[in-house]
């Protein structure tokens, strides 16, 4: 049965940050993700997953400058030791929260750079990363992120994400494969599902309506016919990640707005008895 966290960057945004854990546990979340945890300690981060029992499974590395517009460091020539500084300190969080998955962020594209060159590099950091973070048993996840909701951004495909994985060869560096993304640059998500999840090669997933990236009942893609076809995948080969719902609720951040619209996690957990 698929295990779903509640993505508080996105989430309970009616809350203050560290209010959202108690909310996201309220509704029956056993686990929480979000983009990023630098703004607070990580003592205070490590109180609230204690008091609730809840996992951390998921966070972003620095990306940069968020606010001027950067959205990852990894593909960026001459950004190395900036790259490096910000993983160390992802891998600092994630020790304290035990966190077992740091989510790299590609970056966005320098339109006058070559392409071979940003390869190049992307994987040289990619490389580096998985090395710091395999004594600690942390995995590095990369994910293929749609061109409409961030322009430029480096990595958009599936298999390409795919093929940067088999080629470094490193055992903890996964992909983080979000269906919203995969729909909106791709399609064909129920059989990219059984296509990748039996490869070991998938770490972690990730859903929102299409294409307005709110609540999973909302949109083109049927979320009840692609949890069963996670459900039947899983069952045949072991997989046990987590799914994160990393989408906007639609009612917008007003007192239980999320909680509202989980209508359709319920439905489902009805379902599986």
């Amino acid at each position: 049965m698929p295990r779903f966290a509640a993505n508080l960057s996105m989430l309970y945004t009616e809350h203050a940050f560290l209010d959202r854990f108690a909310a996201a546990a309220q509704d029956g979340f056993n686990a929480v993700e979000y983009l990023f945890p630098y703004v607070f300690s990580a003592a205070a981060l490590q109180q609230q997953l204690q008091d609730l029992g809840l996992e951390q499974v998921l966070f972003n590395a620095p990306p940069g400058d968020w606010d001027a517009g950067e959205r990852g460091l990894a593909c960026l020539p001459g950004r190395e030791a900036e790259f490096r500084a910000g993983f160390a300190k992802a891998l600092d969080y994630a020790a304290a929260l035990a966190c077992p998955r740091v989510h790299v962020m590609a970056g966005i594209a320098p339109i006058s750079m070559d392409a071979a060159v940003l390869q190049k590099t992307y994987q040289a950091n990619l490389q580096w990363a998985a090395e710091a973070a395999l004594p600690s048993g942390v995995e590095v996840l990369i994910e293929p992120i749609n061109t409409r909701d961030m322009p430029g951004y480096f990595l958009n495909a599936q298999d390409a994400a795919h093929r940067i994985v088999q080629t470094l060869g490193a055992p903890n560096l996964k992909v983080q494969m979000d269906l919203y993304h995969c729909q909106v640059m791709e399609g064909d998500v129920a059989s990219k599902i059984r296509h990748y999840l039996p490869t070991g090669r998938v770490s972690h997933l990730q859903i929102a309506g299409v294409p307005q990236r709110q609540e999973p009942s909302l949109g083109e893609l049927n979320y009840a016919y692609l949890f069963e076809v996670i459900d039947a995948v899983s069952a045949q080969c072991g997989w046990d990640g987590w799914i994160g719902c990393e989408y906007r609720p639609a009612r917008g951040a007003v007192p239980g707005g999320t909680s509202q619209g989980l209508a359709w996690l319920h439905a489902w957990r009805e379902s599986q008895g």
